[in-house]
């Protein structure tokens, strides 16, 4: 199935998937169609447009799991749903929000900057120990608040027991917020097992989507205790009576939605999920899963160190390597002069690959990572 449905150049080996991955095929092509029809004919068929719209957010409860569509909001960006679970809690001085030290930016600086309000950043250092979930769960207070973990980090790809932590967080009463752009897509995520309170994720990494549509999922509880920070027409009750002078918002995840959706965004990420549960999220486990441990074989056949997570258990679609005693620099512009598109992330080169990779592409990555390089 999928040696039609990607259309990559033959001379790149794609393993960056945890930064921004390439289109499907039948995506390319949907937005080729939506853009010649709103060439041609504008917004005639908006309702339609709306439908799409609807499709997606019922995709996405799919995907996670969520009890209620209405759960579900497009917004643009993990940031920006972060950024609305931040200003939307009620906080007070001595509050406390735990971290992991191995968060992506976005999901530090948001809580940092609550810093102005009283509220303490505590961040769990969860470096080579053997039980992440337990650092995290003893690093609990009465003062604690809000658990806000990335379901994979970003550089060391682990893949967090997000169960384990949601209960301990039920537990005590505290929010559990989840950054899962490095997970949905490639890794099974059900956000009632995990009592998630929130959820957010891009879709232009493992979803194959595009930059500038989100998923953020609030749950039902939460819904109206978010004090809002933006406002406008798209996020009240009787969206469409433009003549109405009174308004509240929505009762669903809708009124986080100030403005005008982007259609053009739901429409390629509407696509390319099509593809996803298509093929099941587990069955692209066990594929990426494959590709990943084959990668981290061979890196150390080759004699390189593995600077992620390697334990089945803990990981989902990311490794990282480096070879010893060698230029890390001049290693990532030899890998980028040959076609291999990777990254380079906490002093290592980290690989990403999908369901879809071939072998081939794999074995190219390979030769092209543990040849010598010239001086």
């Amino acid at each position: 199935m999928t040696d039609n449905e990607f259309d990559l150049a033959d001379d790149i080996c794609y393993l960056n998937h945890a930064a921004v991955s390439p289109w499907p095929r039948r995506t390319v092509d949907a937005i080729t169609r939506f853009a010649a029809e709103n060439g041609r004919l504008g917004s005639r068929h908006y309702e339609r447009w709306l439908a799409t719209e609807q499709a997606l957010r019922i995709q996405l409860q799919s995907l996670i799991n969520a009890s209620s569509s209405d759960e579900i909001a497009l917004l643009k960006s993990t940031s920006e749903a972060l950024s609305v679970v931040a200003y939307g809690m009620h906080w007070t001085p001595g509050d406390e929000i735990i971290i992991s030290n191995q968060e992506f930016p976005s999901n530090r600086i948001v809580w940092e900057s609550l810093r102005t309000q009283g509220v303490e950043v505590v961040t769990v250092d969860i470096d080579s120990v053997d039980d992440p979930e337990q650092h995290i769960i003893d690093a609990m207070t009465p003062r604690t608040r809000l658990v806000s973990l990335s379901s994979v980090q970003y550089a060391s790809g682990l893949a967090l027991d997000l169960t384990r932590i949601g209960v301990a967080c039920r537990q005590h009463k505290v929010a559990f917020c989840i950054d899962a752009i490095q997970s949905l897509g490639v890794k099974p995520l059900d956000v009632q097992a995990c009592h998630a309170d929130f959820v957010m994720a891009d879709g232009h990494k493992w979803m194959l989507g595009p930059e500038g549509i989100a998923l953020f999922y609030c749950r039902s509880e939460w819904l109206q205790r978010l004090d809002l920070k933006q406002f406008g027409w798209h996020m009240v009750q009787a969206m469409g009576d433009y003549d109405r002078r009174d308004w509240q918002p929505t009762g669903t995840a809708r009124r986080f939605e100030c403005g005008s959706p982007n259609m053009l965004g739901i429409h390629a990420l509407h696509t390319s999920l099509a593809l996803i549960l298509q093929t099941g999220i587990e069955s692209i486990f066990n594929l990426v899963s494959l590709n990943i441990q084959y990668l981290i074989d061979n890196i150390k056949i080759s004699g390189g160190e593995i600077l992620s997570e390697t334990r089945p258990e803990k990981r989902a679609g990311i490794m990282a390597f480096r070879l010893k005693d060698e230029d890390l620099n001049a290693r990532y512009r030899h890998l980028q002069e040959h076609g291999v598109i990777c990254a380079l992330r906490a002093g290592a080169i980290r690989f990403s690959p999908h369901f879809y990779t071939p072998r081939a592409v794999l074995e190219r990555a390979l030769t092209h990572a543990t040849e010598p390089l010239k001086n």
